[in-house]
């Protein structure tokens, strides 16, 4: 388990932010199987006059990607691809936690002008 990036640096010696920081570049694991951003829900409707979607509960639900940074849009996530998408995501956050924290190391060694 990765822990939040608001850790107590300070509490740390030096080698330990080291040690610490070799620790979690480790952790970084697959990087290929990362993705960012969100899958998003949504039922649609067809327009077709007496299709049960114009009274009730539309078609789908239905899988969008929503790009997180830097993206336009939502991309329609095939069903078959939804759960390898999700599993992606969630290796994406946990990426980012620990290049959270790796960087608040990092901040604190500059601080502590021991940066290398």
């Amino acid at each position: 388990m990765v822990t939040s990036h608001k850790f107590d640096a300070l509490r740390l010696s030096t080698r330990e932010l080291l040690a610490r920081r070799r620790w979690l570049a480790r952790r970084l694991g697959d990087v290929e199987q990362v993705l960012f951003g969100s899958l998003v829900e949504q039922t649609r409707r067809c327009g077709k006059a007496g299709c049960r979607c114009a009274d009730g509960a539309g078609h789908g639900p239905y899988a969008y990607f929503a790009p997180r940074r830097g993206g336009r849009g939502m991309r329609y996530v095939p069903a078959v691809m939804a759960a390898p998408a999700r599993a992606f995501l969630g290796e994406g956050e946990r990426v980012e936690a620990v290049l959270a924290e790796i960087s608040a190391i990092n901040l604190e060694l500059m601080a502590r002008r021991a940066l290398r």
